[in-house]
């Protein structure tokens, strides 16, 4: 008679935990590659050849949807090219149960995997109506004094939102971001990665910057302070780019990521999810890194996967 009682003891308080969760917001991921996709433009190795075979392997660009079940909005990180199939697939995960179109859209810079998808939203294809769009100011401004961009502003298709540096910004009750400047190749904007506090949850998303080193927080201090870390992994070693200086396009590599975070407690490592992965990085499709990966303690980041 214990042992009945203890277990529906049990039941009800996974009952009860299940039902507070159940309200509360989270991230959503929609794309786990580089700028490029996967498969990638004019490759015709292994890495992109099965997936040109079977449409079904195939990966979006790096982009994530922050969720508010009680209010029923939702926000998007990043406007990649990819943007039409992960609305479609944001929707089809959630039975149709949000809006089509995001409350907002996050983007971090100005290079094409996350911010090209805003023509989408422009006449010739949406036309949409006052879309909010997110950025730091250097990216608001080319976004509003170039073509075909500055024509979205004009229209009133996007309006810009400016965030301010280091600064939390509340999107919607208990649903707040937090901008901060890391470094990359700034060609057109700043580079943003994003603190995001929804509920009781934190999360880290650091699709793009140039090495840890450079930086002038510590990665490791910055993951404890979370709960979930969405950080770059664009290249697991620096032996994928044999026809280029992998230097002209720095990135913390995942072997030195995995390094530097060696010594540091399961926990710690266990917050980790590897995402933005080039195509040539066996991590996106590799079951024997995959494996190693987690391994170590750490996670890669997949499509449609609830955090």
């Amino acid at each position: 008679m214990k042992r009945i009682f203890h277990i529906l003891f049990i039941i009800l308080t996974c009952q009860h935990i299940y039902s507070q969760n159940a309200g509360l917001p989270y991230v959503q991921i929609l794309g786990i590659a580089q700028d490029g996709g996967y498969p990638h433009m004019g490759c015709t190795k292994k890495c992109c050849e099965m997936v040109w075979k079977n449409d079904s392997m195939k990966k979006y660009v790096v982009s994530l949807a922050l969720v508010d079940p009680v209010s029923k909005k939702w926000w998007l990180f990043e406007a990649t090219p990819d943007i039409k199939e992960q609305l479609q697939y944001f929707k089809n995960l959630t039975n149709g149960e949000y809006p089509y179109l995001p409350a907002g859209i996050i983007i971090t810079h100005a290079h094409i995997g996350h911010y090209t998808g805003l023509m989408e939203l422009g006449r010739e294809v949406m036309n949409t109506k006052e879309v909010p769009v997110y950025v730091l100011p250097k990216l608001a401004t080319f976004l509003e004094t170039n073509g075909p961009w500055s024509q979205l502003v004009k229209l009133n298709n996007i309006v810009i939102h400016k965030l301010k540096e280091d600064t939390v910004f509340a999107l919607f009750e208990n649903v707040n971001i937090t901008a901060f400047r890391v470094p990359h190749r700034d060609e057109y904007s700043e580079t943003a990665g994003f603190k995001i506090s929804s509920g009781n949850r934190k999360y880290l998303f650091i699709p793009d910057i140039d090495k840890w080193e450079k930086w002038n927080k510590s990665i490791v201090k910055e993951v404890e302070s979370v709960d979930y870390a969405l950080i770059d992994a664009t290249f697991y070693s620096g032996d994928e780019l044999p026809n280029r200086k992998i230097s002209e396009v720095p990135h913390p590599l995942v072997n030195e990521t995995m390094e530097l975070f060696k010594n540091e407690n399961s926990k710690t490592k266990s917050k980790i999810y590897f995402i933005h992965m080039n195509h040539t990085n066996p991590l996106l499709w590799d079951p024997n890194v995959q494996n190693s990966v987690n391994k170590n303690g750490f996670n890669f980041a997949k499509q449609g996967l609830k955090l």
